[in-house]
């Protein structure tokens, strides 16, 4: 199977920013933002969408938003931030490699999209 473009980046192929790594995932920034803050929460395991996600992925998932409320604390983004996971083309998802998007630092409206 093909390497995602996430892949390349957590191995290093491409270069990215990282903003923050750990044995289970790798923080970067999105190269086209929507929002002033727009960082990418991405597991180092592999899983194609949410919905391939298996309950021996609860921890990890889990991890992914405790990483990203820790990034919001030290980012100081007190007037809040939005989580979004894509899963699926119709739903905007472009990788198909779970990822959490942080976005912050302007209004978000409702309903999204």
């Amino acid at each position: 199977m093909t390497k995602t473009l996430f892949q390349k980046i957590i191995d290093r192929e491409i270069p990215a920013k990282i903003e923050h790594e750990d044995d289970r995932c790798i923080v970067i920034r999105d190269i086209q933002p929507q929002a002033p803050v727009h960082l990418l929460i991405i597991p180092k395991k592999t899983i194609a969408r949410l919905s391939d996600a298996g309950r021996q992925d609860e921890a990890l998932l889990g991890h992914l938003l405790l990483v990203a409320g820790e990034l919001a604390k030290g980012l100081k983004l007190e007037k809040g931030f939005r989580i979004v996971v894509n899963s699926g083309p119709d739903a905007g998802e472009s990788v198909p490699h779970v990822h959490v998007h942080l976005l912050a630092g302007r209004q978000m409206a409702w309903p999204p999209g």
